[in-house]
């Protein structure tokens, strides 16, 4: 008996594979943290996604495991109706000052967040202090709180702006009055 045409399609299809866990996800999966292995980015950086929760604690151990340098924080939108991501690129830089390692070690930590309610991530400010703008900026634009960040104020848009301008589902508004500053 040959498949049905449908069955023929869905045993033609690309059946997904899970990524191969990088050294960064076996380290952390050997000192019992939880987290969720992603796709390597574009130039192969892996990418770990981890609970909201857990995020300040597993930034802990990366960093006593040599990842010192926070490069970037920032937020992005998946779209209308979708989640919003908070994301921490760390490198291990003193490995590669100190001539231990020919070549930087870096991973990506995300975190998904509903759009619903007010999101919220723990501040990774007290771990790495170049989080501070980084942090803001990400609020003022996706609307992201940071809990226990010192500064948990807008920082490009004026303090009285309604909404958050990165959001894909953000309505811009008809008007705004600027406040005479001078």
């Amino acid at each position: 008996m040959s498949p049905t045409p449908d069955k023929q399609a869905n045993a033609d299809a690309p059946v997904a594979v899970a990524p191969a866990p990088g050294p960064v996800s076996q380290w952390l999966s050997q000192q019992g943290f939880e987290h969720e292995l992603l796709e390597p980015d574009h130039v192969g950086v892996e990418q770990i996604a981890v609970e909201a929760l857990f995020l300040p604690v597993i930034a802990a151990a990366l960093k006593s495991h040599g990842f010192d340098y926070l490069q970037c924080q920032g937020g992005y939108d998946e779209g209308p109706g979708e989640r919003l991501v908070c994301f921490y690129h760390l490198l291990a830089m003193a490995e590669v000052a100190e001539g231990s390692a020919d070549q930087v070690r870096e991973v990506r930590l995300k975190v998904f967040l509903s759009r619903e309610g007010q999101p919220s991530v723990p501040s990774l400010y007290g771990l790495f202090r170049g989080a501070d703008w980084q942090e803001r900026e990400t609020f003022d634009m996706f609307g992201i709180q940071f809990e226990g960040h010192p500064h948990p104020k807008r920082l490009l848009m004026p303090e009285d702006w309604t909404g958050w301008p990165l959001r894909k589902d953000y309505v811009q508004p008809d008007f705004y009055e600027m406040q005479d500053a001078y």
